[in-house]
């Protein structure tokens, strides 16, 4: 490979940052250099964006269920949560809204789900385990349903528990957050 030895000034909105003498590869153009690029990677500032969770500024939103599959508000709704819709988003910091959903025993579960779909809790003695069908679940428990969905799409520690803590799940359409003026999501 030939080499040309040339005296090369490297410019920065119209400030000087290097002068000297470079020996570039005669094909490449001067700023394709490798060794000026490595020259000039310590010059160019770029730095990635961290929210603190000093400065997080947080929204109410409200998400009607009624109709809708349980896994597609759930989606939005733990979307929303980890704070992913915000050009902010730090993985981890919470940085989430506040979501209420809405109308829980009115979702829809497509397919054979509301037989063939279990829900185990287990009260840690010997024979302890219950289990519940999804239509059982639907019909008394339609709030458990929802937040257990939405929290299973949260991490699974610290940071999501205090996500988890921001959800408000309602089996009809009468909540008591009106003061907080809720923006309405609307779920695809």
């Amino acid at each position: 490979m030939r080499l040309i030895k040339k005296q090369l000034t490297l410019y920065e909105s119209s400030h000087i940052i290097l002068t000297g003498t470079f020996y570039l590869s005669w094909k490449k153009k001067p700023w394709e250099s490798f060794f000026t690029k490595r020259l000039m990677k310590g010059f160019v500032k770029m730095s990635t964006f961290m929210q603190k969770k000093e400065n997080v500024e947080r929204k109410w939103y409200v998400i009607d269920a009624s109709g809708k599959t349980l896994g597609r508000v759930a989606t939005k709704a733990a979307t929303v949560l980890r704070g992913k819709h915000k050009v902010t988003y730090t993985p981890s910091v919470d940085c989430g809204d506040y979501v209420i959903i809405i109308n829980a025993d009115k979702v829809v579960l497509t397919g054979n789900k509301l037989e063939d779909k279990k829900y185990y809790n287990h009260s840690g003695f010997p024979g302890g385990l219950r289990e519940r069908s999804a239509k059982v679940m639907i019909q008394n428990y339609p709030e458990e349903m929802m937040e257990r969905a939405v929290k299973g799409m949260l991490p699974h520690g610290r940071l999501g528990r205090a996500m988890g803590k921001k959800l408000f799940v309602y089996r009809d359409e009468n909540h008591k957050h009106a003061a907080q003026k809720p923006i309405e999501l609307k779920v695809d």
